[in-house]
């Protein structure tokens, strides 16, 4: 029993951020009920439901949302339901006839979680866009990559997961905890460009204060210091080193034999230096192998770790001993974060096919086997 068993919510299929903060939701126990198109709708997703590893822990129901009747089993799920999360463009899910004002109106208590690019209003909410549209227009593309470099994106962990997925989450269960003292429910507009430039807060701050470039590769943490980065290794691998803090630092320099040399001693503030100490330490590094550098490192206080690819980071003592990554029929999966003392999370099912639940909800609400054989036969589920 999850932190959030209990609890009741409603996610219209998409695809990114809706349902990885449905697969957060339901890791921590909530009852989820995903409702599908009852055809493909080509989302872009191209991968056989076993490996949808976001689509976990779910029911499933595919609905044609364009027929009346299929509106309705729609209206009759979000009415039971504690939470409603979506992730359609502004307008679509009003002009569906499923938006907050009908559905707050049969159900006061519903939160309303939705999830856009540009969010709900403004010049851009209707302009098409993913992850790295929204990042690079909040500021944060702009700041990642190496000097004289262009913009590297980051997977689409900044936008879509971190400043979408989290965010809506994160609005979601602030919206619960409000409903649970009022008895109201509310819509919560969650907008990845919005989430992306919260997370460039501490960023801003710096630049505000004068302490932070605004050029790439330019920055302690940015690729520009030679004490925060990647090195090679004399087998072609990477290791990572984020010695910031002088007790840290001095003892990188101790690991390295560098503990005496003046400028690495001396200047690991200076910017001028940075280029000339990068320089010396990926010759250093470059003389041993990944694995005799962690062998090296051993257990220092050194901010020191090996860059490892995601298929081999489950196999280190670390993550191994924390079961941080899974693996379900062959496929790798996160465990459940974070972790609860008394309340923990759990994976739950498999990811289903489309609709596999369709019966079972239905039959949920009331309907019997020849009516759902019936709305079967009209296309309205499936």
């Amino acid at each position: 029993m999850g932190a959030l068993a209990g609890f009741s919510i409603v996610e219209f299929a998409g695809i990114g951020p809706v349902p990885f903060c449905g697969m957060l939701l339901a890791d921590m126990g909530a009852d989820i009920v995903r409702i599908d198109p009852v055809d493909d709708a080509g989302r872009g997703i191209g991968l056989p439901p076993r490996y949808q590893v976001m689509a976990r822990g779910r029911h499933t129901i595919a609905i044609d949302l364009k027929q009346p009747r299929g509106r309705e089993i729609a209206l009759a799920l979000t009415e039971r339901a504690d939470a409603l999360i979506e992730g359609f463009r502004p307008g679509v899910m009003e002009r569906l006839g499923l938006g907050p004002e009908i559905c707050l109106a049969r159900n006061e208590k519903l939160v309303y979680g939705r999830m856009t690019g540009w969010g709900q209003e403004g010049p851009w909410a209707q302009k098409a866009g993913h992850d790295i549209n929204y990042i690079a227009l909040a500021g944060a593309l702009f700041a990642i990559g190496e000097n004289e470099g262009d913009p590297v994106p980051p997977l689409n962990l900044v936008g879509d997961f971190g400043g979408g997925a989290l965010y809506l989450c994160i609005g979601v269960l602030s919206a619960l905890l409000e409903t649970s003292r009022s008895g109201r429910g509310q819509v919560v507009d969650a907008a990845i460009v919005d989430g992306a430039a919260s997370l460039m807060g501490p960023l801003l701050g710096r630049i505000s204060h004068g302490s932070w470039v605004e050029r790439r590769g330019s920055n302690p943490f940015d690729s520009g210091s030679h004490f925060y980065g990647t090195y090679k290794t004399s087998d072609g691998a990477h290791i990572a080193l984020g010695a910031v803090e002088p007790k840290f630092y001095r003892e990188l320099l101790d690991v390295l034999g560098l503990a005496d040399d003046a400028d690495f001693r001396d200047r690991q503030m200076d910017r001028s230096a940075w280029p000339g100490l990068k320089a010396r330490l990926a010759k250093i590094f470059a003389q041993r192998s990944m694995a005799q550098w962690c062998e090296a490192f051993g257990d220092r206080d050194a901010c020191f770790a090996p860059v490892l690819p995601p298929s081999a980071a489950r196999e280190h003592p670390h993550l191994r001993a924390r079961g941080t990554i899974v693996e379900r029929d062959g496929v790798l999966e996160p465990a459940p974060a974070p972790r609860f003392s008394r309340t923990p999370s759990n994976r739950g099912d498999r990811p289903k096919d489309r609709g596999a639940d369709t019966d079972a909800v239905l039959r949920q609400l009331g309907l019997e086997a020849a009516e759902i054989a019936t709305l079967r036969h009209k296309g309205i589920v499936a």
